[in-house]
């Protein structure tokens, strides 16, 4: 039988955030310091996993990582950094999820890219994550058909994840078992509003009337 210790660790959620990208198709700049009212992405999305109860934050640094961690310096995470981001995304994920600690019983995989995910929503998918079917363990929201970010993982999946050599993703575990998978259908378009173009920084604006202003 669970003790109530144990109970509350299997719920508690942590983060792994992720900002170790290029931003290749924007000019090449650090997305996560785009900023929104005068604060960056990546302090928004870290204040937004606090204010949800996500006190354990791994961020994975990359490229321009001299930048943004002094932007972390003042946010008080744990950060580790990927001394080969041209490896791709799925590396930072596992550099991020390697520096969880116990206990947590669940992590979200999120993107530093994401303006509009707010509080709100990760309490929503946390919530979403404690009522999933049975016998799965991993959630992340659908909106009108497209996958959004971010994802929820077990700690058991995770645990799977790292017991494995490097040729296991993350990515690729989860469309390799998708019998463990309850897709979270949702009409709230934060988890799907992400930036990667120039393109996509107009249609921000258009869409919300809010500008998304680059790093000086």
């Amino acid at each position: 039988m669970l003790t109530s210790a144990t109970a509350k660790s299997a719920n508690l959620p942590a983060a792994v955030l992720l900002a170790a990208g290029e931003g290749s198709r924007l000019g090449g700049m650090p997305k996560s310091l785009l900023t929104l009212n005068g604060q960056s992405l990546l302090t928004r999305q870290v204040a937004a996993l606090r204010s949800a109860g996500i006190h354990q934050i791994v961020v994975v640094t990359g490229y321009f990582h001299t930048l943004i961690e002094a932007e972390l310096k003042r946010l008080h995470v744990d950060i580790v950094r990927n001394p080969h981001p041209e490896a791709g995304q799925q590396s930072s994920v596992r550099l991020g999820l390697n520096k969880l600690r116990a206990p947590f019983g669940f992590s979200f995989i999120t993107l530093a890219d994401q303006p509009l995910l707010n509080a709100e929503d990760f309490i929503v998918l946390t919530t979403a994550f404690a009522q999933r079917r049975p016998s799965t363990e991993i959630r992340y929201p659908v909106v009108q058909g497209q996958r959004g970010n971010p994802v929820a993982i077990s700690k058991d999946v995770v645990s799977f994840i790292l017991a494995a050599d490097d040729s296991v993703t993350c990515r690729g575990f989860i469309q390799e078992h998708p019998e463990l998978v309850d897709p979270y259908h949702t009409a709230n378009e934060n988890f799907v509003v992400d930036i990667d173009t120039v393109d996509d920084l107009t249609a921000f604006k258009a869409r919300t009337g809010l500008e998304l202003k680059r790093p000086a």
